[in-house]
């Protein structure tokens, strides 16, 4: 068991256990962390299991891992492997979901308090305090060879997996294995607005607000005007003038609890 010292040391890590010969290694955290020692386990034999006990717990939601750290350790161990996809943002990996504009400030107003503040009601405040004073930005799109898309938008989800975490499901219809991600656009809308729907994100049903769009898509290039805040996995990036997006089928071996 190693423990972590600062960002960026899980895929160390990670890197040194696979150099060793680990046919499977345990990530005991958050999306961050998960992320990290993912990234070293691209297209490799080792398979990830998954103890979850950060704010959002996306990924791990997803493939079913128990929020019980004694259940999801004995999955890690005992369960299945099932391979899923993950996507790239300007190179950096994601397998959860990326993001521009609001929730990536979001995202990087939470990182900078998150040694005061943890969990989801903790993440709900940040929501709410940010969202009237956020400004959103003009986004320029290219998908695929595609015309090119050009709107205003409060945020622009890739999602690789249905859901952010804890339950918000931004595209329901997101398959980790079908070599797409789903690009979601949320409007700019009046805060108010953007309230009165924000229910439809833990009803699944997103695709029923008119006002948002979805593709699926192989890769794609934004323009940014002006820089938007990005993240991957919910990690602040900083901001971001261009970014190219890409799929990465078939990328990484985790471990899921076997069926009954």
């Amino acid at each position: 068991m190693r423990l972590t010292r600062a960002a960026g040391h899980a895929t160390e890590l990670a890197r040194e256990a696979v150099e060793g010969g680990a046919g499977l290694l345990v990530a005991w955290g958050g999306d961050g962390t998960i992320n990290e020692v993912a990234a070293e386990l691209l297209h490799g034999p080792a398979s990830l299991g998954i103890v979850p006990v950060g704010s959002g717990n996306g990924l791990a939601r997803e493939i079913g891992a128990p929020a019980n750290h004694r259940r999801a350790l004995a999955t890690a161990v005992l369960g299945t492997d099932r391979t899923i996809d993950a996507g790239s943002l300007n190179g950096r990996v994601f397998f959860n979901a990326a993001g521009l504009g609001f929730d990536a400030h979001v995202a990087d107003v939470f990182a900078r308090s998150a040694a005061k503040t943890r969990g989801f009601l903790s993440y709900a405040a940040v929501v709410a305090r940010e969202l009237f004073g956020y400004r959103p930005g003009a986004y320029e799109i290219t998908v695929e060879g595609q015309p090119v898309c050009t709107c205003r938008a409060l945020l622009i989800s890739i999602a690789n997996t249905r859901q952010w975490g804890s339950g918000a499901r931004i595209a329901p219809a997101a398959l980790m294995d079908d070599e797409r991600l789903d690009l979601v656009k949320i409007p700019a809308v009046p805060p108010v607005v953007l309230l009165a729907h924000a229910w439809r994100l833990f009803a699944g049903s997103i695709p029923g607000w008119s006002a948002v769009k979805t593709q699926r898509i192989r890769a794609a290039t934004i323009r940014c005007d002006p820089p938007a805040p990005a993240h991957v996995d919910g990690e602040p990036l900083g901001l971001a003038g261009t970014v190219t997006i890409r799929v990465i089928p078939a990328a990484l071996r985790v471990r899921v609890p076997r069926r009954r």
